[in-house]
């Protein structure tokens, strides 16, 4: 099939950059890394393909630069009430903070939370890495790591530095040897374009950016840094691809984030396989169906279940966002019945009261409003913050300059 043809042909661009960007021969490993990205361009062709035709590039006649995919996304969605969308977390293997290090810290060139640093040092428990505004939270799993079944696409300024570690973990320097053995890969499309696979399995679309100062946004917000420590080489998380079964009902889905949280869907990214929210005016949250086909199991939530709790754990991943006014979005959702609260996470808001007080709620069943039977279409859990305090003040975790 064409995909297939495409893919080989990227597979002999990973090789040829590899060459490019290294004064040492194409060894057998390097030709083996660019067979296997043969596999990682297959897989997740339409994904990629989606993301990538989505991104706008500033391209220049005379004077005048093309609007951004950002001014274009601000302007057909003035009244979205979401801020941002600051953090995904998702759980590591315990007792792996060396590959974890290896990967977001050595590799991706994420930037030390200095709220978490300590946990560095004892080598377990949670770990935050920041990219740009935008964070990864990383707790230990139980003990197993979750694969997130989608796709993380983040922007960095240049991706020649990735490349340079890539082909220094191929020669086998040490400071990448805790990523031997794992599901660690990357398939290199061309110099703007990489996917790479976590230690686990969790895949990742990094990109080149076309605007660096508007991609970072600093004018905007910044997560903290530690004295002394440069900033991320990330420059943001601009999607988050999330994979949904073959029957699931995009429109719907497009129809509880507006009520919801008055976010809503971009029709120009959209397709007849995907849905994109808007997480503000830098950001999207995407619905795809699954690229394995109908058939495949999708699942984003872990149940457990204590006869103690009115709710269930779960153990899936989660998303954070702000958004403007929280006590609307929780109205919207106790009036949809979706409200959740997660006894794994100290901070539990039963109530409209609770939420204001905490500057958050949860919710977790993605549910279309205009169905009366309020069928569940997909479980994923959100953590809805205020970036406001009950008395006016930024609440303390936004990374916003300005609320």
């Amino acid at each position: 099939s064409s995909t297939i043809i495409n893919a080989l042909q990227l597979a002999i661009i990973s090789c040829n950059l590899i060459l490019q960007s290294s004064n040492k021969s194409c060894t057998m490993k390097h030709l083996l890394s660019a067979a296997v990205s043969v596999s990682v361009c297959v897989y997740n062709t339409q994904a990629f393909s989606n993301i990538h035709a989505n991104r706008s590039s500033r391209i220049v006649d005379g004077s005048v630069a093309a609007p951004s995919k950002w001014q274009l996304h601000a302007e057909s969605n003035p009244s979205c009430e979401v801020l941002l969308m600051d953090h995904f977390n998702i759980n590591h293997e315990k007792g792996r903070h060396d590959a974890l290090r290896a990967f977001y810290f050595d590799f991706l060139g994420c930037a030390i939370d200095p709220r978490k640093q300590e946990n560095i040092e004892l080598g377990k428990k949670t770990l935050w890495m920041n990219v740009g505004m935008h964070q990864f939270h990383l707790p230990e799993g139980k003990p197993d790591a979750q694969v997130f079944d989608g796709v993380i696409t983040l922007i960095h300024e240049d991706l020649s530095a990735l490349m340079e570690r890539y082909n220094d973990y191929l020669d086998g320097d040490e400071k990448f040897a805790p990523l031997k053995e794992t599901e660690f890969m990357v398939g290199v499309l061309d110099d703007s374009l990489l996917m790479v696979t976590d230690p686990w399995g969790t895949e990742f679309n990094l990109m080149s950016s076309d605007d660096p100062e508007e991609d970072r946004a600093s004018d905007v917000g910044a997560q903290p840094l530690i004295e002394g420590h440069k900033p991320s080489e990330g420059l943001k998380l601009e999607d988050l691809t999330v994979y949904v079964p073959h029957d699931a009902n995009l429109e719907g889905i497009g129809r509880f984030y507006q009520h919801v949280l008055g976010a809503p869907a971009i029709e120009e990214l959209g397709s007849e396989s995907s849905i994109s929210i808007s997480m503000g005016e830098r950001q999207t949250l995407t619905f795809q169906y699954h690229p394995d086909g109908p058939d495949t199991l999708v699942n984003h939530h872990d149940f457990s279940y204590d006869e103690q709790d009115e709710f269930p754990s779960n153990h899936g991943p989660h998303i954070s966002l702000y958004v403007t006014d929280l006590a609307k979005a929780y109205q919207s959702a106790a009036k949809l019945g979706v409200t959740y609260v997660n006894p794994r996470f100290k901070r539990r808001a039963y109530s409209e009261e609770e939420a204001l007080d905490q500057c958050m709620f949860r919710l977790i069943e993605i549910i279309d409003p205009l169905d009366e039977n309020k069928e569940v279409i997909l479980y994923l859990e959100h953590e809805v913050r205020s970036a406001k305090t009950r008395d006016g003040k930024k609440y303390k975790s936004c990374p916003l300059n300005e609320v």
